[in-house]
């Protein structure tokens, strides 16, 4: 064998600086993710985002959480219609929150704002795609997912969740979690633009459900529609459900 074969073999990979505190706290316990932060400057830091977001969002009224793509571009259809649904949530006197970030986020945090209702962005650190748009009245920074997830369903009496990635999906998968084992009640998920999932809904019938993974009617939690005042229409019913009242 030769000797720079021997070398790659032998060799030790560069212990790296995380990219961001999610990196840091999830790779504490692997050798070649530098440690920044002992577990106690963790749990304050931890602290600190749950008061902040606790602090800054009390009293914010009735909220719709809204998702989708960061790399949604202004010309899309998924952009306007994103902009006219918030419009119409924020003339109804819903608060708008989204992950404050660009493309959708950006849609419906400008529809908000183009009306006069509470517009608020959750941001995060992300080592790429993340930037604050500018059409925030309450704009958090948020270093870990978790803690911002907090607050996208605490201060939310619905979602509304518009074609995107990973994120996107995360977010409303965790949301149905959520629903079904009774965390959180009377709690409607709309998914925009109904053609871009409806083989996700086919998925779900035609998989889960027939393995008997999940419950025939759980499907029927998600709500796919491409009418902004029905989505208007269901969030308000569920707010009257939740014992709450929109604004005066």
């Amino acid at each position: 064998m030769s000797r720079r074969r021997l070398d790659t073999l032998t060799s030790v990979p560069e212990v790296r600086r995380p990219a961001t505190p999610d990196e840091e706290l999830l790779g504490a316990e692997r050798p070649l993710v530098a440690n920044e932060r002992t577990d106690a400057e963790r749990i304050d830091r931890m602290r600190h985002e749950l008061e902040m977001g606790f602090e800054k969002l009390s009293g914010l009224g009735c909220g719709v959480s809204v998702f989708g793509s960061a790399r949604t571009r202004p010309d899309h259809a998924d952009y306007a219609l994103a902009r006219e649904t918030a419009r119409r949530l924020g003339s109804a006197r819903l608060t708008i929150i989204t992950g404050g970030g660009p493309g959708i986020m950006e849609a419906a945090n400008r529809g908000a704002r183009d009306v006069g209702a509470m517009s608020v962005g959750l941001n995060i650190d992300l080592p790429f795609e993340q930037g604050p748009n500018a059409y925030q009245d309450i704009a958090l920074h948020f270093h870990y997912f978790f803690t911002r997830k907090v607050m996208f369903v605490r201060y939310a009496s619905a979602f509304v969740v518009f074609p995107g990635g990973f994120g996107t999906l995360d977010e409303l998968f965790e949301a149905l979690v959520l629903i079904q084992t009774h965390k959180i009640r009377h709690f409607p998920i709309v998914l925009a633009r109904t053609s871009f999932w409806d083989g996700l809904l086919d998925w779900l019938r035609e998989r889960l459900v027939a393995e008997a993974d999940i419950a025939p009617e759980d499907p029927d939690l998600l709500t796919p529609t491409d009418d902004p005042d029905e989505i208007v229409d269901i969030v308000c019913r569920a707010v009257r459900r939740q014992g709450l009242e929109l604004a005066a």
